[in-house]
């Protein structure tokens, strides 16, 4: 039976448990037996993967790899993934380059099928590096079973650093930000913004979310919250605002609204 993660309480508070209890609690699940037997099959099979049909012919290895990326919604996707990694991520115009969703890029990255003539599948520390990302992963979505918005507060640390890793200027970040949909959700979320922003042009959109990140959050730079004051000041908003969100749907209180318009002035 694999490891239910504990979350006695929801929002911010659920946080702040977590936060506290977080290396036990993914110690056990990691040890929990089915995600030792798919992180044992990975470990012991990936550095016979020589080419990207091979991993997407074998669903056990491609769950563990697309589970590392918080991709695990591509897993009967096999076309779109081969191509994904067959074309890298070195060309202007490969398919993970031209995805708004970095996280395509990072997993083609990691595999390096498309861009090295070694794959990066047999190198020293490769097995555990992909089994780390997992495990990390498969624990977020375990918590999300319960509090999907816990869930996203927990992918954010990992999500400001790989959008960093990827984007030199201020604005490509953001730009990953509003193609990223974990991402997108936590910032649109915690700076108020409407779901119907999405529908807007895209470089207006990015003057928005920097306008309204200056205005709630103090800063619109993106590298800033690489700072884990700057994430924890996120990640309350984003609770905070979700909570008073799902109040005022529920029960159309004015205590809720009331609390959600003056948000900004609360921190």
């Amino acid at each position: 039976m694999t490891f239910q993660p504990v979350v006695p309480l929801s929002g911010y508070g659920g946080w702040r448990f977590l936060d506290r209890t977080l290396e036990k609690q993914q110690d056990a699940f990691s040890s929990s037996q089915p995600i030792v037997r798919d992180t044992e099959y990975f470990r012991e099979n990936i550095s016979g993967i020589q080419t990207a049909e091979d991993l997407v012919n074998d669903r056990r290895l491609l769950s563990v790899a697309l589970g590392a990326f918080g991709l695990d919604d591509d897993i009967n996707n096999r076309f779109f993934i081969r191509k994904i990694l067959e074309e890298g991520t070195t060309s202007d115009d490969a398919l993970a380059n031209r995805l708004a969703d970095n996280r395509y890029a990072d997993f083609s990255d990691a595999f390096g099928f498309g861009d090295q003539t070694v794959n990066a599948t047999g190198a020293a520390g490769f097995a555990d590096d992909i089994i780390d990302r997992y495990e990390i992963r498969q624990f977020e979505k375990a918590v999300g079973e319960q509090d999907n918005d816990l869930r996203l507060a927990m992918s954010v640390g990992n999500g400001i650093a790989d959008i960093l890793s990827r984007n030199s200027t201020t604005a490509g970040q953001w730009y990953s930000v509003m193609g990223n949909a974990p991402m997108r959700s936590v910032f649109q979320t915690a700076l108020g913004l409407p779901s119907s922003t999405a529908s807007i042009d895209l470089d207006q959109q990015l003057g928005i979310f920097q306008e309204r990140s200056k205005a709630v959050l103090g800063t619109d730079s993106f590298a800033d919250f690489s700072n884990p004051e700057n994430q924890e000041k996120l990640i309350r908003m984003f609770l905070i605002r979700s909570d008073a969100a799902k109040m005022a749907s529920s029960s159309g209180s004015s205590t809720a609204l009331t609390l959600l318009q003056s948000m900004p002035q609360l921190f």
